[in-house]
């Protein structure tokens, strides 16, 4: 199976082009992860499991996968020996694997995830994703792609180069990874559930990857098994106006945007897609979006850097370009990384940009940043930070203990 090509933006100005991306070959035993009800169907009729059993066969192995994160078909104890034995010769419910874990001073968890592949020649794919405790909830942020196409400025991930993009089976298996991380497989009904919102702002553009995620997130959703509210799911994109209006009709999840800047010259240097969908273009999609309305408002982040995007005069434009769109402005203190051009913005500032904003009738809340010293804070997430020198990591701890 070959990924869709992706767009990604060129030099300064210019059209958005093809990028072509890495084959992706399954495992030799494909992972029933990430396939949904009907696809599992298809799958036992493939291996002689007669139409009669499908849905009941069907329906056992999605309790057993995401409502109970069964690792092994044997631990599937009301499926017959038989069946387990025919489901173990041709399938797995293998998830990514974890390679390395670290655990940030404030808490919050990062894994390295290797990506399993049936070409022994390739070299082997790593995403990141991170959990982020918090007192009333727990956030898991997932990735989408395997590096990313949008080159924005200010962010890390953007430095590394697109490799493909993920299968429905290697999203959701990230947050079953972390519910086996955390032991977080309990029954629902006890309210003991660690991860209990989801944030598609991790590596890549998840509207880049639409159909993967679309499937993906309705399985995370399904109350039959992993079970995480659509209102507690949200997607973040920096600006794919065309899958804006998909998102909402074939998802139905919470909608975020990576603006980061309220005027066209501005954004197309941070965010180069602005080159093809332009702020207003990106805000009219936003006011047309399915379901947005003052209970589901639409979150805007803003990522604050120092001269750069956080004057008043910013703050002004940003509310009157945001009229008329059920909003909250979610602005983030920019995460520093080796070689970065940018500075966070001064506190003070950062407080009177906020003010202004809450002042006009918008909700205006602050990312505390999180997992700075682990390179796991929104902006800082690339698959080869084991890579950094013993140099970088000293620095990136001395920029976390300043801020």
């Amino acid at each position: 199976m070959t990924t869709t090509p992706a767009e990604a933006p060129s030099g300064a100005g210019a059209p958005l082009e093809k990028v072509p991306l890495e084959t992706y070959v399954p495992p030799a035993k494909p992972s029933l992860i990430g396939l949904s009800r009907a696809e599992i169907s298809d799958r036992l009729g493939e291996i002689g499991v007669a139409p009669a059993q499908r849905k009941m066969r069907t329906q056992q192995l999605w309790h057993w996968m995401y409502f109970r994160g069964a690792r092994t078909f044997a631990e599937m104890t009301n499926v017959s020996k038989e069946m387990r034995a025919e489901l173990e010769n041709h399938f797995t419910v293998d998830r990514p694997e974890v390679v390395a874990e670290q655990i940030s001073n404030d808490g919050t968890r990062k894994w390295l995830l290797r990506l399993p592949s049936g070409d022994q020649f390739q070299k082997a794919h790593e995403v990141e994703c991170v959990y982020i405790p918090e007192t009333d909830r727990g956030t898991l942020c997932v990735s989408s792609q395997v590096g990313c196409t949008l080159n924005c400025s200010f962010c890390h991930t953007g430095t590394q180069r697109l490799v493909r993009n993920l299968t429905a089976g290697e999203i959701v298996g990230q947050v079953m990874v972390a519910r086996d991380r955390l032991n977080d497989w309990a029954d629902r009904e006890n309210g003991s559930r660690l991860v209990t919102n989801i944030v598609m702002m991790g590596m890549g553009e998840p509207l880049y990857n639409f159909d993967a995620v679309r499937d993906a997130l309705l399985i995370v959703a399904d109350n039959e098994g992993i079970g995480i509210s659509r209102r507690r799911i949200t997607l973040s994109t920096s600006g794919v106006v065309p899958n804006i209006m998909r998102t909402g009709e074939e998802i139905g999840v919470m909608l975020a945007i990576s603006l980061h800047a309220v005027r066209d010259e501005l954004r197309n240097e941070l965010v180069p897609l602005n080159r093809k969908y332009p702020i207003a273009e990106l805000l009219q999609a936003c006011r047309d979006y399915p379901g947005a309305s003052n209970a589901r408002r639409i979150t805007f982040e803003y990522v604050m850097l120092k001269g750069v995007n956080d004057s008043l005069d910013d703050a002004k434009l940003l509310i009157k370009l945001l009229k008329g769109i059920p909003a909250k402005i979610n602005l983030i203190p920019f995460n520093p990384w080796p070689g970065t051009a940018y500075e966070c913005s001064d506190w003070d500032q950062i407080e009177k940009f906020s003010e202004y904003i809450f002042n006009a009738g918008y909700s205006s809340p602050v990312r505390t940043p999180r997992g700075r010293d682990i390179l796991a804070a929104c902006g800082q997430l690339k698959s080869e930070t084991e890579k950094l020198s013993a140099r970088e990591r000293q620095a990136l701890r001395a920029m976390a203990m300043t801020d």
